[in-house]
Formats: C-alpha cells, sequence, structure tokens
C-alpha cells in the first residue's frame, strides 16, 4: 500500500527514542504522531520534544494496541527495551492480524532479539502480519560511512581489487540505564549492546555496493569476552548504588570488553576479514567509534572523536556534568570535541530517511529483520567462541537455541579465575 506521508508512532521514550525524534528534522514525508511508554510522564516529554521541534502533532497513547489502531499510524518505530521487544512485536502483529490495526510497517531497533529465537520470532511475526520490516541500525546510514565506502569502491576498489579487512569498534564508558547492565535483561553485556553495530557496519563496509548481503558468507567466528574494570570492588560498588542494589557485579557480572573476528568468503572462495572491539570501559571525552577499511593500496579511517568543532575549558571554569558536547561524555574541562550533530554523525536521520521512504513506497528497506536475524546469529555465535575457548564454525550446531551464561546470569570471570588459581 503506496501513501504520500507516514504518520509514526514510537514505541518507548528513553534514551534512543528522544535520538529518534531529534533525528526526525531531517526526515521527509513522514510525521510523529504519538508515544507509547509504561510510563506516562516520558511518554509526554517525548511528544512534547516532537511537537517543539515541528516533527508532528505527536500525543501519547495508553497502550501499544490504541496507538496502533490509530488511523493517524502507518507505521511503529519499537525503542523500548531489549528485554520487552518480543511482547511488543506480539501485540502489533496480533493488532494487525485481527484487523484491529492497518498498518504499513514496523522498525525495530538493535538488537533484533537477545538470542537467535528470539530473533527470529520477530521476523516470523512481521510475516504473519504482512508488516514490511526495517532493521534500525544506524552506522550503517552514517555520512562518513556510505560516503567512505562509495569513494573507496570506486577510486580503489576498481583499480587495485576489494578491500579484505574491516574493523570497527565501539566503545564508552558504560550504558545510561540500569537494566543495560543486566545480562539477564539485556541478553548480554557490551558484546550484545554494541557489536551488533560493529559487526553490520564493518560486513556493510566489505560488502560490493549494490550487493546482497549473501554475497560474503560467514564461516567462522573467534571471540573473547572479559570484565576489566567494572567486577573491580571500587566499580563494582558504584553500579549497585546507582541501580538502587539491583546490578550486582561482584556475584552477576556482564562482560565489559568484547573483541571478534569473522571470517568471510565470496562464491570465488577468497578470504575477507571483520575485526571488531567493544568496552565499557574506555575513559575518553565520550563515546567513540572507530573504522577503518583496509584494501592492496588505500585504506579508510573514521574516528568520531575526531570532531570538526573542540571547544578548550580552564580548571576556573567548572560546570556541571552533562553530555551536552559528545554521547557518554566524561568531563567538562580540557579539550573536548564536540559533535555538532550526533543524530546526523551517528546515522540516526539517515537510517530514518531511508525507512520512511522504503515504507511509503512500499519497499522492504535495505535494513531489515532478515539482517538483524544474522547479526544476531554472529553475536551469539562469538558468546559461544568465547565461552568455549575457540573459534567456532558458523553456523555452530545448537545455534538456533543457545543461551549465552551471561544473560543466564551465571557467568562470571572472577570465580572461573579463582577456581583455576585453587590448588
Amino acid at each position: 500500500m503506496k501513501k504520500d506521508r507516514l504518520g509514526v508512532g514510537i514505541v518507548g521514550a528513553g534514551f534512543v527514542a528522544r535520538f529518534h525524534i531529534r533525528s526526525w528534522i531531517g526526515v521527509r514525508g513522514a510525521d510523529i504522531r504519538g508515544v507509547f511508554a509504561p510510563s506516562g510522564r516520558r511518554a509526554r516529554e517525548a511528544c512534547a520534544l516532537a511537537n517543539s521541534l515541528g516533527v508532528g502533532d505527536a500525543k501519547p497513547f495508553r497502550s501499544i494496541a490504541e496507538m496502533a489502531a490509530d488511523p493517524s499510524i502507518d507505521a511503529l518505530w519499537i525503542c523500548a527495551p531489549n528485554y520487552t521487544r518480543s511482547e511488543v512485536m506480539e501485540e502489533i502483529a496480533h493488532a494487525v492480524v485481527r484487523g484491529k490495526a492497518r498498518l504499513v510497517g514496523v522498525a525495530c531497533e538493535k538488537p533484533l532479539g537477545r538470542n537467535v529465537r528470539e530473533a527470529r520470532k520477530m521476523l516470523d511475526l512481521a510475516r504473519k502480519a504482512e508488516l514490511l520490516d526495517g532493521y534500525l541500525e544506524n552506522q550503517v546510514f552514517a555520512p562518513a560511512v556510505t560516503r567512505g565506502k562509495e569513494v573507496v569502491w570506486v577510486r580503489g576498489a576498481a583499480i587495485a581489487g576489494p578491500p579484505y579487512l574491516a574493523r570497527a569498534a565501539e566503545e564508552h564508558s558504560g550504558p545510561h540505564m540500569p537494566w543495560f547492565w543486566e545480562g539477564t535483561l539485556q541478553g548480554g553485556g557490551v558484546l550484545n549492546d554494541m557489536m551488533c553495530h560493529s559487526v553490520e557496519v564493518a560486513r556493510f563496509m566489505l560488502t560490493p555496493p549494490g550487493a546482497p548481503r549473501e554475497t560474503l558468507t560467514p564461516v567462522s567466528v573467534a571471540a573473547y569476552v572479559n570484565c576489566l574494570k567494572w567486577q573491580q570492588p571500587r566499580y563494582a560498588r558504584v553500579l549497585a548504588k546507582n541501580s538502587g542494589g539491583r546490578n550486582d557485579y561482584s556475584a552477576r557480572p556482564a562482560e565489559d570488553f568484547a573483541r571478534a573476528l569473522v571470517e568471510y568468503k565470496d562464491e570465488t572462495g577468497k578470504t575477507y576479514i571483520v575485526e571488531t572491539t567493544t568496552s565499557w570501559c574506555f575513559v575518553g571525552a565520550g563515546l567513540r567509534l572507530t573504522m577503518e577499511l583496509l584494501g592492496p593500496e588505500y585504506s579508510m579511517q573514521i574516528n568520531t572523536l575526531d570532531a570538526g568543532l573542540k571547544v578548550f575549558f580552564s580548571r576556573a571554569v567548572r560546570g556541571r556534568a552533562g553530555e551536552d558536547l559528545v554521547e557518554k561524555q566524561n568531563a567538562e574541562i580540557g579539550l573536548m570535541p564536540i559533535v555538532a550533530a550526533e543524530d546526523i554523525e551517528y546515522g540516526y536521520t539517515g537510517e530514518n530517511r531511508h525507512m520512511v521512504q522504503s515504507f511509503l513506497q512500499g519497499n522492504r528497506p535495505q535494513e531489515n529483520f532478515s539482517d538483524g536475524l544474522n547479526v544476531t546469529e554472529l553475536l551469539m555465535a562469538a558468546y559461544m567462541s568465547a565461552e568455549r575457548g575457540k573459534t567456532v564454525p558458523f553456523p555452530p550446531p545448537g545455534l538456533a537455541n543457545f543461551v549465552p551464561a551471561v544473560a543466564q546470569g551465571t557467568w562470571n570471570p572472577k570465580k572461573t579465575q579463582e577456581s583455576l588459581e585453587a590448588p
């Protein structure tokens, strides 16, 4: 069903939902018409933000079903916490299948599921409801990534041959909300939270422009995880205090550092490598995203903290702590970078433009739930590799029903080390 303008409802009113709302300034052909969140106050605040920015006449809804059934709503953006997404999608699909809602599509934030079973369920529900489905992986729409890939493939790969190695890293000092730190709620630690970005943007850079995902086939995954900072007693106490005692990293940590190497093959058998690193224990100016693409006679580099805008404040300037300079900001004095338009630089504006235009034209987005499922499969294979201490073939046996130890609340590297050191 083609439409001239899309009415969008947002499920969730937290940090990432606000990022999407701010990005809408650069999105055409759609209006944010509503927000649902369990907290009515936060839903009203999100609507007020949308209305103040002039990106839609948004109103809060009392339920997902009510918002889905509203005639002004054509598509839903799922920005709710990881542990709710499966239930949210069930409610959306149920409303559509029963004829209570007439939606064109649904878009979901990363990760699509906390494990392969959940991610596949999201895809199956979208298909059952005959909805167009978009996977909200912002980094593949970041201007530096899309422009850099274009230039490298046109000027470098066309002459010297295709790239063979892509690196991607996402690092900061830790998530905003306590539930992110809880492996049983979030589905893991930093690997699940942030490597979903890194494996996908690196795969995207290695894939020839316009070529399907299947051009490169993953054949093996090797990974390592640890809790380097936040299980230390001093920092474990900080988490416990900030969460009202819910986060107990002395007994039930999640990984704050993860790395993975994914080996791909093309149809000729040629090898391509994706190398990723993610961290909740990076202390710098703020969130740091780095990407590299390497080929026979060329390379590409991105670092979001190499901002064109920088400010310096002496020790005499002591303002309140905030995040007004860069996401996950760690300081207010000294030489600080400013990411002037984070919603654009990180790819939120580009991904929302693409989702909106795809839904309006009746097309499935280029990043969809099938991509989200494949990302989840790679992440679960990485957890498998880390737990077994060896490289695993892809896909490894048992992947469909695998749940990482950290997501079960049973992972504790400190106890493992102590048992190894015991006489």
